[in-house]
C-alpha cells in the first residue's frame, strides 16, 4: 500500500509511473487528495473546537471560585455543545478515513524505475539464461505419459478423493517429491535462511498484509465458517509473522524459508497447456522469505535469484531468468523475475519461481518497521519473496528432460534424498 504522504506529494509521479502497469491511477488519485482535503479541513475544525473546550473548561473552575455561578452554567452549556459538535467531526472523520483507505489499497506498488513497459509474457526482458537444451528423440514422452508409464501419480484418484488438480503422488513419485522438498530446505538453510513452519489457513489480516485481499479473493479457498483462508503461497504467512513488528536494523536482512502446500482455485483454467502437472490446485512449494533493509533490498533481491538460479543448476535443467514487464507483473511488486525450465517433451519455458522485490508495499499493510541505531524514528522495511522451488513444473522438467528407454535417470544431488537413483 502506499502511503498517503508520498501520494499527495508525487501525484503526476505515481500516475505516470503506474501507466508502466497499464494502470490509470488519475480518477482514484483525484478522489484520494480530494477526501485528504476534506479530513484534513475536518481534523483542523475538530483540532480548534477540542482547544477552545479546553480553554472554557478552564475558565468554568475559575468562574466558581470567584461565584459566578450564572456564567459558570452557561460556559458548561458551551461545552457540551463544543462536544456534540466534536463528537459530530469524529463520526464524519471515521467514515471519510475509511473511504480514503478503501480508495489507497485500489492502488498497485510502483514499478522500479528498471521496470519495461508492456502488456504481458511477450514482452518480458531475458535477463540471463543457462544449462544446455537437448533434443529427444521423437519417441519421447510428455510427462502425463511418464507419469501413468511408471505409476508414480494418481489424477483419477485425486478426482475420486477431492476434485480434478488435486494428485496423489505415490511410491517413487512421492519419495521424489518429498526428495526436492528436503533438498530445497537444506539448500535454504546453507544459505543463511531459518526454516519456519508456518499454518496453511490464514486470517483475513493476514491476507491483507501480503496484499492477497482484497485483490485476489477469487483464486483463494475460503474456510466460510471461521473466515479462514487457504494459503496459495507460504509467503502470506511467513511474512505476516511480522505484522506489527518493530524491528533492529542490525537485524536487517531477516531471512526465512518454509515448505507449505499451496492452494489455489486458478478459476477458468482449462485445456491442453494445463494438463497433468502444468497447473493443479494443490502443489508443494518451498518459499524464501527475506525482510529487508531499505538501502540493501536490492542486493538481497539479486542475492535471492542468484540462490534459485543455483537450485537449478544443481538439478541440471535448462533455463532462462524473464525480467518482467509492467503489464505481466503482480499487484503488489515493484521488480520481479521469473524463472523458467525447459520441458524437452512438451518443447515449451515452464515457469517454476518468481522472485520479487515489493519495496514498503507490503511493510506498510503490515506495518511492519524498523530503527537504526542512533535514529528516533522508525521506516518501513522491504520485503521480498520467491520459489525456491515450485514443484510440480520442476517434478514434469525433470521426468521428461531426463527419460531413457531404461527409465527417468535422477539428478545426482537427489539421490541422496531419493535412495534410487533411476525410475523405472
Amino acid at each position: 500500500m502506499l502511503t498517503l504522504n508520498f501520494l499527495r506529494e508525487n501525484k503526476d509521479f505515481v500516475i505516470k509511473r503506474l501507466r508502466v502497469k497499464n494502470f490509470d491511477a488519475t480518477g482514484i488519485l483525484d478522489t484520494i487528495l480530494s477526501l485528504d482535503a476534506s479530513r484534513r479541513e475536518l481534523q483542523t475544525r475538530s483540532d480548534s473546537l477540542q482547544a477552545e473546550m479546553n480553554r472554557v473548561s478552564k475558565e468554568i473552575g475559575a468562574l466558581l471560585k470567584n461565584g459566578n455561578r450564572q456564567e459558570a452554567e452557561t460556559a458548561k452549556e458551551k461545552t457540551y455543545s463544543l462536544k456534540e459538535e466534536i463528537k459530530s467531526i469524529s463520526v464524519r472523520l471515521e467514515a471519510i478515513e475509511d473511504e480514503l483507505r478503501n480508495e489507497i489499497i485500489k492502488l498497485p506498488n510502483l514499478p522500479h524505475e528498471s521496470v519495461a513497459e508492456g502488456r504481458g509474457a511477450d514482452d518480458n526482458v531475458k535477463y540471463r539464461e543457462g544449462g544446455k537444451i537437448f533434443e529427444l528423440p521423437d519417441n519421447a514422452l510428455p510427462h502425463l505419459d511418464l507419469i501413468k508409464k511408471y505409476d508414480i501419480i494418481d489424477f483419477d484418484l485425486g478426482v475420486k478423493l477431492t476434485g480434478a488438480g488435486f494428485p496423489v503422488y505415490k511410491g517413487k513419485g512421492a519419495k521424489l517429491e518429498r526428495a526436492l522438498i528436503n533438498f530445497f530446505l537444506d539448500e535454504g538453510i546453507k544459505a543463511g535462511y531459518t526454516e519456519v513452519l508456518p499454518p496453511i489457513v490464514v486470517n483475513e489480516d493476514s491476507g491483507f498484509g501480503t496484499g492477497q485481499l482484497p485483490d485476489k479473493e477469487g483464486q483463494m479457498y475460503h474456510v466460510t465458517l471461521d473466515n479462514f483462508y487457504l494459503i496459495p503461497t507460504a509467503e502470506v504467512p511467513v511474512t505476516n509473522i511480522y505484522r506489527d513488528v518493530i524491528l533492529s536494523g542490525e537485524n536487517l536482512p531477516i531471512k526465512n524459508i518454509a515448505y507449505t502446500p499451496c492452494f489455489r482455485r486458478e478459476a477458468g483454467s482449462w485445456g491442453a497447456h494445463v494438463r497433468g502437472l502444468n497447473r493443479l490446485h494443490q502443489f508443494d512449494k518451498v518459499e524464501i522469505v527475506q525482510i529487508a533493509h531499505p538501502d540493501h533490498s536490492y542486493e538481497s533481491l539479486e542475492e535471492m535469484v542468484n540462490h534459485v538460479e543455483g537450485l537449478v543448476l544443481k538439478l541440471g535443467l535448462p533455463y532462462r531468468i524473464m525480467r518482467l514487464c509492467g503489464g505481466d507483473m503482480s499487484f503488489t511488486s515493484a521488480l520481479t523475475y521469473d524463472f523458467e525450465v525447459w520441458s524437452a517433451a512438451q518443447k515449451k519455458w515452464l515457469e517454476v519461481s518468481s522472485v520479487s522485490n515489493f519495496e514498503s508495499f507490503q511493510a506498510n499493510r503490515l506495518k511492519c518497521r524498523f530503527k537504526d541505531k542512533g535514529d528516533k524514528q522508525t521506516r518501513l522495511v522491504h520485503t521480498l519473496n520467491g520459489s525456491a522451488l515450485a514443484l510440480p513444473r520442476i517434478v514434469a522438467a525433470l521426468l521428461e528432460n531426463n527419460q531413457t528407454d531404461s527409465g527417468i535417470i535422477i539428478p545426482e544431488v537427489l539421490v541422496p534424498y531419493t535412495g534410487f537413483d533411476k525410475i523405472s
